[in-house]
């Protein structure tokens, strides 16, 4: 059998036992933002940020403000502020050894997502001020500051489809008013 360019392109264990995606699915994975890219991260109040350290050990962090917190630089740069929160440092450990870096962006009520891959570089409140980043919150206190941020370098850039938030219903109205004020707190 001949291989058309994206089973070569994808080829790995898995896709062999379970098959290979569709030519529309890799097409749609770019090196750089396209435009309802850009409009995508101009909307979105909220990203999961993953990295890991040198040895694999990972690290997933929400991020959020209002619409736009995360700044477009040109179609290959993003600005994303690190606004004062636990303190932990988890992720920026992470980063000092390993600069890889995944970003999954979310609209409330959008059944998609933009998936981000690349490379990051950690900046400082100076230089932050410099590039005229300000604070995009809704609800501030005492504590909301920029500390510093994250230039992130695209390598990747890619909506995905719909799936994930079918199986969970994650924004049905009726399931989020149900478990209002129901769930597990965590902090307790």
């Amino acid at each position: 059998m001949v291989k058309n360019g994206t089973e070569k392109q994808t080829e790995n264990s898995f896709t062999q036992k379970f098959g290979f995606p569709k030519v529309t699915t890799v097409d749609k994975i770019v090196d750089k933002l396209r435009d309802s890219h850009i409009q995508f991260i101009k909307e979105s109040p909220f990203l999961v940020m993953a990295t890991s350290d040198s040895d694999g050990k990972c690290d997933a962090s929400p991020k959020g403000g209002m619409p736009g917190f995360v700044k477009v630089l040109d179609e290959k740069t993003l600005l994303l502020p690190d606004i004062a929160g636990n303190k932990l440092f988890q992720s920026y450990q992470n980063i000092q050894s390993n600069t890889y870096i995944g970003l999954i962006f979310f609209i409330p009520g959008l059944d998609e997502t933009l998936r981000i891959n690349g490379r990051v570089r950690i900046v400082s409140e100076e230089e932050l001020e410099n590039l005229n980043m300000e604070l995009k919150v809704f609800n501030p206190d005492e504590n909301s500051k920029i500390l510093q941020g994250m230039i992130i370098e695209i390598e990747e850039s890619y909506g995905h489809c719909p799936r994930a938030f079918s199986f969970s219903s994650l924004w049905d109205v009726d399931q989020i008013l149900e478990k209002k004020g129901e769930v597990a707190r965590l902090n307790k």
